[in-house]
C-alpha cells in the first residue's frame, strides 16, 4: 500500500509527459498546467510542441519542451536525469506511441515496437532509479484497450500495447513496497492525429480533453488501471473471453489501418 506521504494522490508539482505535442499528451499537459506547476514535455514535432508549451505557460506553468525521439535510449536518460536534477520529478507519464497508420509493413512494425515498447522502457526505467531512493513518486504508462486481444488489422500495435500493459501491471505490484505508484492507462478511441487517419467507424470516440480528465482522476486516485470508455472495455473483455476460433474470426473481420 502507498502511504499518504507520497505524491501518488494527485499533489504533483513536476510532471514529465512524453508524446506531448498532440492528442492525449497535449491534453494532459494542458490539464496539469497551472501556477506552481513544472512541466517537462517531449515530442518529435518541434513546432507543435512549442505551441503546446506556449499554451501551458499561458496557464502559469513553468515548461521545458524538448524535441526528442523516445526510442533514443541515451538521449532520454540524459533528458530525464537533467529535468529531475533541475526540479525533482514526482509524476512521469509515458504516453508517446505510434500506430501503423500507413499499414503495418515490416519497417512500420519495427518502428511501432521501438516507440511503443522501447520508448516506454527508455522513459520508465530511468525514473524508477530516481524514485527508489526517495521511496515515492507516480508513474503512468499509456497502453490501449487494443491490448486485450490481437486484432488482424493492427497486430503489432496491439502486441506492443499488451507488452506495456502487462509490464505496468507487474511493476505496480513490484514497486508498491517501495512506495512508488504505477497506473496503467487503457484508452479506447480518442481524437488525435493517430485516429485522424482511420477510415473506419470508431465507436465511442472520445475527445482528448475528456480522456485526459479521466486519466488525471485515475492517476490522482492511484488506480492500478484506468480503462475507458466502459462499453468498449466490456466489448474487448467479452472478445478476450470467447473461444479463440470465435474471437479470431471476429477480429479478422475488422478493417486494416491504412
Amino acid at each position: 500500500m502507498l502511504t499518504a506521504m507520497t505524491s501518488a494522490y494527485g499533489d504533483f508539482k513536476h510532471i514529465l509527459i512524453t508524446g506531448a505535442s498532440s492528442g492525449i499528451g497535449e491534453a494532459l499537459a494542458l490539464a496539469y498546467a497551472g501556477p506552481d506547476i513544472t512541466l517537462s514535455l517531449c515530442g518529435r514535432d518541434t513546432s507543435r510542441l512549442a505551441a503546446v508549451a506556449g499554451a501551458c505557460r499561458a496557464r502559469g506553468a513553468e515548461v521545458d519542451a524538448s524535441t526528442l525521439d523516445v526510442a533514443d535510449r541515451v538521449a532520454m536518460a540524459a533528458w530525464i536525469t537533467a529535468r529531475d536534477r533541475a526540479t525533482a520529478l514526482d509524476l512521469v507519464i509515458a504516453n508517446a506511441g505510434v500506430s501503423g497508420g500507413m499499414g503495418e509493413t515490416a519497417d512500420a512494425t519495427r518502428r511501432i515496437f521501438a516507440v511503443n515498447v522501447d520508448g516506454v522502457l527508455n522513459t520508465v526505467l530511468p525514473v524508477i532509479d530516481l524514485f527508489r531512493p526517495r521511496r515515492g513518486g507516480q508513474i503512468a504508462l499509456v497502453s490501449s484497450l487494443a491490448s486485450f486481444r490481437g486484432f488482424g488489422g493492427a497486430p503489432a500495435y496491439g502486441a506492443s500495447k499488451a507488452a506495456i500493459r502487462v509490464w505496468g501491471e507487474g511493476l505496480r505490484c513490484a514497486l508498491a513496497k517501495e512506495n512508488i505508484g504505477v497506473t496503467v492507462v487503457c484508452p479506447g478511441f480518442v481524437t488525435s492525429r493517430m485516429t485522424d487517419v482511420n477510415k473506419f467507424p470508431m465507436p465511442f470516440l472520445m475527445s482528448a480533453e475528456k480522456a485526459a480528465e479521466t486519466i488525471r482522476q485515475g492517476i490522482a486516485a492511484n488506480r492500478g488501471r484506468v480503462a475507458f470508455p466502459w462499453p468498449m472495455l466490456a466489448a474487448v473483455w467479452l472478445l478476450a473471453l470467447l473461444p479463440d476460433s470465435w474471437a479470431g474470426a471476429i477480429s479478422g473481420q475488422m478493417p486494416d489501418k491504412d
